[in-house]
């Protein structure tokens, strides 16, 4: 018997040291959906003879709830939100960073070296920044659109012709600029409004998609869509007669980071991966094709001059404040989460 439990734990070792070797040269990543170019991925590959096996999502919370339902160990790096690092970092989901992995750590752009999200950058690195509004289609609409109440009291030219993102905190977020209420308000009588607005407001709404959003607005099928700056200039560029608003409510800003995962299964490759996208003419790759903003410096001789002029880049005087998805306290998140569930039935 110890003959063969000794045969058997050999046996077994050598298959372990096969499966090891055999994930050596291997990245799993878990990415935003069009927001790399394949490009970029094959010139990693190519510079390091790492393979790319890249799934994608559509929002934080649903990369969230993916991870909680056995990613963890099974990815390498995320792409989550500035809130969801700080959501992810909580619950133990991260990798920490060591002093010295990261050869180009430096090239962190300095307003962006200790986020408020990571502080020292522990976890993560910035991938792109930018923000979230909505854009209208001035075919169907030429009034003004410096509003939110485009999205939560339209006109009647766009009344059942509005695609939200399929984003609970994007949403609510711009929900709350709309009303003038903070983000993860404890006041009953607050809640209940933001409810109550949002359910007559859904009225209005033909859709929820965020993998699309881009598309309804080209195809003429939404004639308003909330969305991210980078995918609203996308559309103008593929035809739509699309603007951007920027709300004199305000609107939402946010970064992407790169974070390294607990228990990655090729977390020297993660970590080949988060230096190859410190290095600035790779990350402005990123950015001339997202359309957003590069976290790190030196990227402007590798940039699309048109960015410079791109009117999503370019706010009005009268905007709004640019505001970042809160954190809420368990008890707060709760009724917040239970809002949603009211609107999305």
């Amino acid at each position: 018997m110890k003959s063969f439990m000794k045969n058997s734990a050999a046996a077994m070792a050598l298959i372990i040291g096969a499966n090891a070797a055999a994930a050596e040269g291997e990245l799993v990543l878990y990415h935003w959906f069009e927001y790399i170019p394949q490009e970029l991925i094959d010139k990693f590959t190519a510079e390091t003879g790492i393979n790319v096996t890249m799934d994608t999502f559509d929002s934080n919370e649903s990369m969230l709830a993916s991870l909680k339902a056995g990613g963890i160990g099974t990815y390498d790096v995320s792409v989550p939100g500035d809130y969801m690092v700080s959501i992810m970092a909580g619950e133990g989901m991260l990798d920490t960073i060591a002093d010295g992995e990261l050869k180009n750590k430096g090239n962190i752009a300095p307003e962006w070296a200790d986020p408020s999200f990571d502080p020292g950058r522990k976890h993560s690195i910035p991938y792109q920044w930018g923000s979230t509004s909505f854009a209208v289609n001035r075919d169907v609409y030429s009034g003004d659109i410096q509003t939110t109440d485009i999205l939560f009291n339209p006109p009647a030219e766009l009344q059942g012709r509005i695609n939200m993102l399929d984003s609970q905190g994007e949403v609510m977020a711009m929900a709350a600029l709309h009303m003038g209420i903070p983000q993860c308000s404890t006041d009953r009588e607050q809640l209940k409004a933001l409810n109550a607005m949002l359910l007559d407001a859904k009225k209005h709404w033909a859709s929820f998609n965020s993998d699309t959003a881009k598309e309804v607005l080209v195809s003429g099928d939404a004639a308003v869509g909330q969305i991210y700056d980078g995918f609203s200039a996308k559309a103008r560029e593929e035809g739509a007669n699309v603007e951007y608003a920027y709300p004199t409510q305000g609107y939402i800003a946010w970064m992407d980071n790169v974070v390294l995962l607990k228990d990655a299964p090729n977390r020297d490759s993660a970590l080949k991966f988060m230096d190859f996208l410190l290095e600035p003419e790779n990350i402005a790759a990123v950015t001339n094709y997202a359309r957003y903003n590069a976290g790190v410096t030196g990227v402007e001789s590798f940039l699309d001059p048109e960015l410079a002029t791109q009117p999503e880049k370019n706010p009005h005087d009268k905007v709004g404040p640019g505001v970042f998805i809160e954190v809420c306290s368990q008890e707060v998140q709760a009724v917040y989460d239970q809002i949603w569930t009211n609107v999305k039935k």
